[in-house]
């Protein structure tokens, strides 16, 4: 019984992934509890969002915290090293991000299934809401980076091997969407094969904060910048009145341009031009 629970180096990779996952679900639940009694009229809107996003994040830092000093190891070895938060890895991969997204977007209109609209927002407003959302999808960005590829990749990497342990994550992170409404199986796999992508990044880097600027990034310019769908759901408060027209396989329908088959081509192109520019693997689970 020793053996099943207890390698050379203290608890097994196995056993450590599944304590931290239920940390996380019993840490969610006293988070929410606690943030509804001290604040019990509660938010709207946005800012509820806001505020369901920043509970998602913390209740995924803190499991990571204490497996940390379980472990006796640095919590900057899960991905997210202070020294280098926001730096320039973050903002190069918020451009990659950024790209990418146009890319898909554009590719889509270059067919003749996109158009641009009108502004939807005038002013003022324009600057307040690409904020808001700017920071918003920070959090979204951080949450399921850390979430996905920051304790758990670590831990499971000691155990399976990094790619395995990235195979298993991103089907996971793809199955955390089959909630959204609308989603398709198309779109399931287009989340798959980014959080692969993602799992590359971080390889190469070293570090979660590449991801971080590219994932935020992505999903500011989906959600407010092209005003499209993102993963079935629209914000409010986007840029453009912004329309697709056509065949759901290329523009992806309810799902937004997540669900179009053009999808898998800019994440191809992307990783093709990642892997030539960043060569060198600098991730080490130890």
């Amino acid at each position: 019984m020793h053996n099943i629970f207890v390698a050379d180096h203290g608890l097994r990779a196995g056993w450590r992934f599944l304590l931290y996952v239920g940390l996380w679900r019993l840490f969610l639940v006293l988070i929410i509890a606690l943030v509804r009694y001290a604040e019990p009229h509660e938010a709207r809107g946005i800012w509820q969002e806001l505020i369901a996003e920043l509970e998602l994040l913390v209740s995924a830092v803190l499991p990571a915290l204490v497996m940390a000093a379980i472990e006796k190891r640095s919590f900057y070895k899960y991905g997210l090293p202070l020294r280098r938060a926001f730096g320039k890895s973050f903002w190069v991969g918020a451009v990659w991000g950024i790209v990418a997204i146009t890319a898909l977007v554009l590719a889509v209109g270059g067919i003749g299934d996109f158009s641009f609209g009108s502004l939807a927002l005038h002013g003022a407003r324009i600057f307040k809401f690409a904020a808001f959302w700017g920071g918003f999808f920070l959090a979204v960005g951080l949450f399921e980076e850390f979430l996905l590829r920051g304790y758990p990749q670590f831990t499971l990497t000691q155990g399976i091997g990094f790619w395995p342990a990235a195979i298993l994550l991103s089907s996971f992170f793809a199955a955390l969407h089959l909630g959204n409404s609308g989603e398709t199986w198309v779109g399931l796999l287009a989340v798959a094969a980014l959080g692969l992508f993602l799992c590359l990044t971080l390889r190469r880097t070293g570090t979660l904060w590449f991801a971080v600027g590219f994932h935020a990034a992505w999903d500011w310019g989906e959600s407010f910048l092209f005003s499209v769908p993102d993963s079935g759901g629209m914000v409010t408060g986007h840029l453009l009145r912004s329309s697709f027209h056509g065949s759901h396989w290329i523009t992806g329908g309810s799902v937004g341009p997540e669900g179009s088959v053009l999808v898998f081509v800019v994440i191809a192109l992307t990783w093709v031009a990642f892997d030539r520019v960043y060569p060198v693997a600098n991730y080490v689970a130890s």
